[in-house]
């Protein structure tokens, strides 16, 4: 008989808006319950220094240029994350998984920084913590997103959906999962295609004080420029890095779109993000 574990999972995504936490009961294998979930609101200091410090760092020298205050950021995560461990009262066997806020990720040069200190996370709440998930995928020879494609076979065997399957999963970038078999993981394939909505977010952020396109409505407001959407289109059909399997958001930049509207460039960025797709 499997055993059964309760997890608390915590994830902040390349939005770094705040922290998805997720109590779940599985046999870490083909079946899962999810027991509670919450949103915890990054406040306005973590989420400001977030978005400042990634802008800045662009390559892996950055981050010992800027390392004073990626620790500092850190530390915030870090007691942030143990607030949202108290809330929700965990007994000492439920197993805490920290993702951490990634700052930089390159799996070509086997790094992928995320912002959370494990080990402090643990003294702070006396928890059973795991963490460093990308970094000790990247280690092994992977492309340092271990978690996804997992999940997505589990969802696929306890929905008994019809393989193979896609899944398509849009967060900051976006990537897909092909499930071919039930019982082979080794079968699994997983890649980013590229930015999901990353260039939004950034446009919003950027040219307003909202931090994204809430339903969609700046961006069914808008007009989208066929000029700009055209060069952008070409100059990305030739990247070397559509060949990528894994992407930081990073890879992508907005200054094609510089000159246009808050609501032209969020149309021009959304339909640039879905045909995007297309390329790879």
């Amino acid at each position: 008989m499997n055993k059964n574990w309760i997890s608390l999972g915590l994830m902040s995504g390349t939005s770094g808006d705040g922290v998805d936490a997720s109590l779940i009961k599985t046999n870490g294998l083909d079946e899962y319950k999810v027991l509670a979930d919450k949103y915890f609101e990054y406040d306005f200091n973590i989420y400001r220094d977030i978005h400042t410090l990634k802008e800045k760092i662009h390559n892996i020298s950055h981050l010992a240029d800027f390392n004073s205050e990626l620790n500092d950021l850190e530390r915030k995560i870090t007691i942030f994350h143990a607030e949202i461990i108290k809330d929700f009262k965990i007994d000492d066997e439920t197993i805490v998984g920290f993702h951490g806020q990634t700052i930089y990720h390159n799996f070509k040069e086997k790094i992928s920084r995320q912002l959370g200190n494990g080990k402090l996370l643990g003294q702070l709440t006396k928890k059973k913590i795991v963490y460093d998930f990308r970094r000790n995928d990247i280690l092994n020879g992977g492309q340092g997103a271990p978690l996804t494609p997992v999940f997505h076979h589990l969802l696929a065997l306890q929905h008994n959906i019809n393989l193979p399957v896609c899944f398509l999963n849009i967060g900051g970038i976006s990537n897909i999962t092909i499930v071919k078999e039930k019982n082979n993981f080794s079968d699994l394939f997983s890649k980013d295609l590229g930015p999901g909505n990353c260039l939004i977010d950034s446009w919003v952020r950027k040219n307003s004080n909202k931090k994204f396109d809430e339903a969609g409505n700046l961006a069914l407001s808008g007009t989208k420029n066929e000029i700009i959407f055209e060069q952008a289109q070409e100059l990305y059909s030739n990247r070397e890095s559509k060949e990528k399997k894994s992407f930081d958001t990073n890879d992508f930049d907005i200054s094609f779109a510089r000159g246009l509207s808050l609501e032209d460039g969020v149309t021009t960025l959304t339909d640039f993000t879905n045909l995007s797709h297309f390329f790879n």
